[in-house]
């Protein structure tokens, strides 16, 4: 009766033992253990930024060192590649004191630890022990010993928020997995068994403890043949790096990771879902030596100068900024605010503010293009003449009136001036006029031609107030269009990243192509032009970069936005100051700003480009355009003529000083020659293309 009571009994647990091996199947793996970040990297390959809810970038076996890998299998289980996936003895013990409430145990092997951490969750039940057990035993007959020990390695909990050998190398030593030293991987093995206990640093009091530790995972490789004595005997406790809190993505990394992330969506590499399934490591195009050096430009020529305590008009200044190679169209810089956590609009890739007399050139360039005439049959140029009064009203190009009259900065007028002149002072009038005369739809054909998207918005509805910039690119497309025209008006698209890996595969990245979009006449006429502006116009504060320059100013309506787009032959940077109430987010005006009465593109953002420029390019021989057959007129201001008191004001004040830029009407008479003012004695209706509209302030 005995006997037959102990084969019914062990024949019934047989029976239970096969039946649970058959219904517990491998499941599918935790989200949050699957979960990776993604990885960003600066050109030269050193970390920008990670981006992720989980701290976790997998790596292969075979780039963790032999080393590290057997300390773990020291610390944790020397016998993994020889004895089966479960240890049955000791889970038993674990079950047996679990029943009797003697405390939580935990699995013995690593494959049941990968099993726990992959697949189930950290609940110390018996349960949960079972299919630990049957889900372990089916692991080992399917997969091999490195798949387990790798996954293992990547899912498990090392302290300091990381998950994983490579987020823990990181996190304890500043370096990859691969770099890692036998003693820097035995020190983060110990770390296994209690990390927040066995970190030293932040746990100093505890320093003996894992020291303790340490030495047993060092004295287990010895005995298992994987380190000798004498290497024992020659090393030192690896102190880790003190803790570093977790910023992410403040500062300029969340900008720059939005636009990284931006770009790869938007060239079709990946989507926003494979984006959020994270494990990708991915190089951008940014220099480190050049975002540093446009963040210090910022912050020298603009941060230093406010005070939102004292100025509530200081914490409405915002400034964006992107700079691109032009040889090959990567992105080398960009600014978005002065820190993501705070600001979350990207400054450098926001569409919303007018990008205003940065748009002249465009008119320029299309008017050399299709070697446009003005109405009274004059082809335009450096030296064609143009009436520059203020308030003139715009002909058509029939010479009928339009019913639209732009204002020039400051209501400031001048007589007959050249087209070179006009450029200089940034005079609305003759550009609004020559908008008119070259035609809007060729204005935008050159605009989107040189890289603005077709859809900035205020392009496409744009009609005669093209000329005066209504439309609101970001910083970033503008910098690509005015790349365009200091390659001699050949496009290339902009580069943000050079390399997307997942795991072991790398990516397919568009390969950007070069197109002629311009004629080399009309883009390099186009540089001659904005070469005076910096050399004698409203942009000379960019004159300090030391370098041989092109660019031009803008001041948005209302002074809501300052710009100044410029290139050398080597760089195109972009940098605008926006008004924006920090509250409500609403558009304000820069006035008061610093101290000042206003704002404009001469000022600060010059400066910023001017600094950042000259940094940048430091220890560079300096080359000119090499511009071909263009004529460049020597346009100089008069002795009793300050730039600033021209159509749009050069360099302001220094704080705490008025600003020069007058500021109520200033007409002179009319001039004696140039575009007669037409006054009919019953004007016709104003063209549908030109219907009035606000300027902008240039």
């Amino acid at each position: 009766m005995v006997l037959a009571a102990v084969l019914v009994g062990l024949t019934g647990t047989l029976v239970a033992v096969v039946a649970g091996y058959l219904l517990v199947d491998i499941p599918e793996p935790k989200s949050a253990a699957a979960a990776q970040s993604n990885v960003y990297l600066y050109a030269d390959g050193s970390p920008l930024a990670t981006d992720g809810e989980v701290n976790r970038v997998n790596v292969p076996l075979d780039q963790v060192p032999s080393g590290v890998r057997h300390a773990v299998l020291a610390a944790e289980d020397r016998d993994f590649y020889h004895d089966p996936a479960v240890d049955l003895l000791a889970m038993g013990r674990a079950a047996w004191n679990m029943l009797r409430g003697e405390g939580t145990q935990s699995g013995s092997t690593i494959t049941q630890q990968y099993v726990k951490n992959y697949y189930l969750d950290q609940e110390q039940t018996v349960t949960r022990k079972i299919k630990e057990l049957f889900i372990s035993v089916k692991l080992d007959r399917e997969i091999s010993k490195d798949e387990i020990l790798e996954g293992y390695l990547n899912t498990s909990y090392f302290g300091r928020g990381a998950y994983g050998v490579q987020a823990a190398a990181q996190a304890y030593y500043g370096k990859d997995a691969s770099q890692l030293t036998t003693a820097e991987g035995a020190y983060l093995a110990a770390l296994l068994n209690a990390p927040s206990a066995y970190d030293v640093r932040a746990n100093p009091d505890n320093a003996g403890a894992a020291r303790a530790r340490w030495e047993y995972v060092l004295d287990g490789m010895v005995s298992e043949g994987w380190l000798s004595e004498q290497q024992r005997a020659q090393m030192s406790f690896p102190w880790p790096q003190e803790v570093r809190p977790d910023n992410g993505l403040a500062g300029q990394r969340g900008y720059l990771v939005e636009a990284v992330e931006r770009h790869l969506v938007e060239t079709g590499v990946v989507d926003r879902d494979r984006l959020r399934e994270g494990g990708l490591r991915i190089t951008t195009t940014i220099e480190p030596d050049k975002q540093r050096a446009l963040e210090e430009a910022v912050a020298d020529q603009l941060l230093a100068e406010l005070d939102p305590g004292q100025r509530e008009a200081d914490a409405y200044a915002r400034a964006g900024a992107t700079s691109i190679d032009t040889a090959t169209g990567r992105v080398v810089a960009m600014y978005g605010g002065t820190d993501y956590t705070e600001q979350f609009v990207n400054s450098a890739t926001r569409r919303d503010y007018q990008a205003a007399s940065t748009f002249k050139p465009f008119v320029y360039a299309a008017a050399l293009e299709y070697e446009a005439t003005s109405h009274q049959g004059t082809k335009i140029g450096p030296d064609t003449k143009y009436d520059g009064r203020s308030g003139r009203e715009v002909v058509s190009q029939e010479g009928q009136p339009t019913g639209w009259s732009p204002e020039n900065e400051g209501e400031k007028s001048f007589g007959t001036i050249t087209v070179a002149e006009a450029m200089d002072k940034s005079v609305n009038a003759v550009f609004a006029q020559m908008g008119v005369d070259v035609g809007p739809e060729r204005v935008k054909e050159t605009a989107t031609a040189l890289g603005l998207p077709e859809d900035t918005p205020g392009l496409a509805d744009a009609d005669g107030s093209i000329a005066l910039g209504t439309a609101t690119p970001s910083t970033l497309d503008l910098a690509v269009a005015y790349a365009t025209l200091a390659r001699h008006g050949t496009y290339l698209p902009p580069v943000l990243v050079t390399e997307v890996r997942a795991g072991g595969e790398v990516l397919p990245l568009p390969e950007p192509e070069e197109e002629r979009v311009l004629s080399r006449q009309a883009a390099d006429g186009t540089t001659a032009l904005l070469e005076g502006v910096v050399r004698d116009g409203t942009g000379t504060a960019a004159g300090t970069a030391g370098r041989p320059a092109a660019g031009k100013t803008g001041t948005a309506e209302h002074d809501r936005a300052a710009w100044f787009a410029g290139y050398t032959p080597e760089l195109a940077t972009v940098v605008a100051v926006f008004g924006q109430d920090p509250h409500t987010g609403a558009q304000r005006e820069l006035y008061g700003v610093a101290g000042l009465s206003r704002v404009n593109g001469g000022g600060f953002p010059a400066r910023i480009w001017g600094q950042y420029t000259g940094e940048a390019l430091a220890g560079e021989p300096k080359r000119d355009f090499e511009l071909r057959g263009v004529p460049v007129p020597d346009v100089k201001p008069e002795p009793d003529e300050r730039p600033e008191e021209s159509g749009e004001p050069s360099a302001p004040a220094e704080p705490g000083e008025a600003s020069a830029t007058p500021v109520g009407p200033s007409r002179e008479p009319e001039p004696p020659g140039g575009y007669p003012a037409p006054a009919p004695a019953t004007p016709p209706a104003p063209s549908p293309a030109l219907s009035p509209v606000p300027s902008p302030a240039l």
